[in-house]
């Protein structure tokens, strides 16, 4: 009767109590841990922004439209340099440069702990069952919520952006690593034990190579949920594209919203294109693999058949 009373007169948990307590007690017994860790963010961030800003725009155009080109042909170079050409003109260039630099290092981040996940979370069940939820928190939490713990860990600036950046974005990384380790098919796997493969080397040499289609098409999701979400980290002090956008819907600037808009969209149909272009060739080079060694295998057969029958 007690716990009934209690609920029916507007019984309320603090659960929000609780949480601002725990984040109150990382801060007084590890913040020398998150101060190493924004030591280390702000060193990376700061060579990546040097990477992007320090040399002309004609060089940094050319670079990025070189790995389109790599990535998908001519054509895809050509919408690059005349997508960056338009953010140039729009006077959008240094923090469209900010926001690739921080988006790159989320990325980078995100994808070091997202593949060696996804690869222990598709040989251990038990991992699996434990990060399963963990990552259904981390995608379906709203966007703006990652932002007050990491202000209230590492104050603000680029560093919070860019650990709400990898939270928000790590996701989709760990279940299509997972996913793609899994879908190997096992009778692969079994030959290559079959012929005394150790797991180390059946991973490297099997496993990885086939499920790399699925692999980059889950670096293609942490990359574009990290350049939406590098928009948004510049309400807690992180430079780039996200800065005049707010300034914009502030001020009610519909001009400067819409080109800082615009090369938010330029960047992010680059990076789309690049990595599913990267995807693509991953795919043709594991069909092509696939079928020589299965015409290979039909050669052998047929030359065995075709052989003649030993004499008495």
């Amino acid at each position: 009767m007690n716990i009934v009373s209690w609920l029916t007169d507007g019984a309320r948990i603090p659960l929000g109590s609780l949480v601002k307590e725990f984040i109150n007690f990382l801060q007084d017994h590890l913040g020398w841990l998150f101060d190493a860790i924004a030591t280390l963010f702000t060193a990376i961030y700061d060579v990546a922004t040097w990477v992007f800003t320090a040399p002309p725009g004609w060089a940094v155009i050319i670079v990025l439209a070189g790995i389109a080109f790599l990535a998908k042909g001519w054509k895809l170079a050509l919408g690059t340099v005349v997508g960056l050409a338009l953010i140039m003109t729009v006077a959008q260039w240094e923090n469209a440069m900010l926001t690739l630099a921080l988006t790159v290092v989320a990325v980078l981040i995100a994808t070091a702990i997202a593949i060696p996940l996804g690869i222990w979370a598709a040989r251990s069940q038990t991992v699996s069952n434990v990060v399963r939820p963990i990552l259904d928190f981390l995608q379906t939490m709203p966007a703006f919520v990652y932002l007050l713990p990491a202000i209230f860990l590492f104050s603000v600036g680029p560093v919070p952006g860019i650990v709400a950046t990898i939270m928000f974005a790590v996701a989709p990384g760990v279940r299509l690593t997972e996913l793609g380790i899994r879908g190997v098919d096992p009778e692969v796997v079994e030959a290559g034990n079959a012929f005394g493969a150790t797991p180390g080397r059946i991973l490297r040499q099997i496993q990885l190579p086939l499920a790399m289609p699925s692999i980059m098409a889950g670096v293609n999701q942490v990359i574009m949920l990290s350049l939406s979400m590098s928009v948004i980290a510049s309400m807690v002090g992180a430079p780039g594209l996200g800065r005049p956008i707010v300034q914009a819907l502030s001020s009610v600037n519909i001009p400067l919203g819409f080109e800082a808009g615009i090369a938010v969209v330029v960047i992010a149909m680059i990076l789309d294109r690049i990595t599913g272009g990267f995807g693509r060739g991953t795919r043709k080079r594991r069909s092509s693999s696939t079928n020589n060694a299965a015409t290979a295998s039909d050669q052998t057969a047929t030359e065995r058949d075709a052989a003649p029958a030993p004499t008495a």
